[in-house]
């Protein structure tokens, strides 16, 4: 695992055990790539109970209770659907804090108005929700991996805020 990426998992499992609280994740293009991090620290279990991987649409509606009509109108990559699957993913999961992600990691998959490392962040916790939207640049592997670390450090903030 990258260093920065343990680092900053080490950091916010030890806030989250400081507050005795939980974090879930809703993952859409890391593809569970900030639980895999989450649950690489050994005691996660204390402030990790489970996370969603919602690739697809469906999924995101079925498990998260994201709106149907959202995804049609909107597409999974905005910041509405972000928001709506934060919030699901903390209700399914009873979290204190949730991280949603969903992008276009590529290589294929972008649009003119939502090109290729286009991603949008949604950051849930007891203070309400923080979005984010980034323009990655790289590879698929490179748009996943920053898209974990964004997604660390933005929880890490949330927490420690």
């Amino acid at each position: 695992m990258n260093k920065d990426i343990n680092k900053l998992s080490t950091q916010l499992g030890a806030a989250l055990l400081s507050k005795s609280a939980i974090v879930t994740t809703a993952e859409s293009c890391t593809g569970g790539g900030v639980a895999q991090a989450i649950t690489d620290i050994a005691g996660s279990s204390k402030w990790f109970h489970c996370g969603y991987i919602t690739y697809a649409n469906h999924a995101k509606h079925k498990t998260l209770g994201v709106s149907a009509e959202l995804l049609a109108a909107q597409g999974a990559v905005c910041e509405s659907v972000v928001i709506e699957m934060a919030r699901g993913a903390a209700r399914e999961a009873q979290a204190d804090y949730a991280i949603a992600i969903s992008g276009v990691a590529g290589p294929t998959g972008g649009s003119s108005n939502k090109p290729v490392g286009t991603v949008w962040f949604a950051c849930l916790g007891p203070q309400g929700v923080t979005t984010a939207k980034h323009q990655l640049a790289g590879d698929r592997n490179a748009v996943r991996e920053q898209s974990v670390q964004i997604s660390l450090q933005q929880l890490l903030h949330q927490v420690t805020e």
